[in-house]
């Protein structure tokens, strides 16, 4: 394997779970450029309310927990992440609404959510599902923890999309990350599985980006 693949590999695995000084750049890197401008262009598509109790899966340098706790500001925004770097600089991030009670970060996986059931009314995933042990079960603890009525968001640039340049591009980092990546009517099948209903799929077909959204039906 050549450098530049093998950067690419290391690259691959630090957004998987940052660590070390490498992970601490990428971590950082999770709040600008691209991964910004798709974490903004989701907001014209996810419903969140000043009031709204909302978890962020994968956190990852706490931007995004950030512009939520400003809109949810009568609300409360709770961050995980399975890596302890990630967890430090969400934290530095968002010091002053941590201290004001409107965040709240926490080092957990997806895997084994640290919260009651019917307890959010909003989660999101933001360039986070490829990395989840178990798929299924993952989206069916989430489920768990949605109040009725609660709305999962994932927010991805990561999929098999129609433009072909993009395309292939996430093929190649998926080949090179070991992780796979799916069809918008795959991810709407994802969904269903786990028990979300009204699913909305949005996408940026000049950018490569998708959000999938479900709920939990309002008993």
């Amino acid at each position: 394997m050549g450098l530049i693949a093998k950067l690419m590999v290391k690259m691959v695995n630090q957004c998987r779970k940052p660590k070390g000084r490498f992970g601490r750049i990428v971590a950082k890197g999770m709040n600008k450029g691209s991964h910004a401008k798709m974490a903004a262009w989701s907001l014209n598509h996810i419903s969140v309310k000043p009031e709204d109790i909302i978890l962020d899966i994968g956190c990852g340098g706490g931007r995004n927990v950030k512009v939520l706790a400003k809109i949810a500001l009568e609300g409360k925004v709770y961050g995980i992440d399975n890596s302890e770097i990630s967890v430090k600089i969400s934290k530095k991030v968002n010091k002053e609404l941590i201290e004001n009670g409107n965040i709240e970060i926490q080092y957990a996986s997806v895997s084994s959510l640290p919260f009651n059931e019917d307890t959010f009314d909003l989660v999101t995933g933001y360039e986070t599902y490829y990395f989840w042990p178990d798929l299924i079960n993952d989206l069916k603890g989430i489920y768990k923890v949605l109040k009725p009525g609660g709305t999962l968001a994932w927010i991805n640039e990561g999929y098999k999309c129609e433009n072909e340049k993009y395309r292939k591009r996430n093929e190649k980092w998926a080949k090179i990350g070991n992780f796979e990546i799916h069809t918008p009517e795959q991810f709407e099948e994802f969904f269903k599985k786990a028990g979300f209903t009204e699913i909305e799929i949005f996408t940026e077909k000049n950018k490569g980006w998708i959000i999938v959204k479900g709920k939990k039906p309002d008993i």
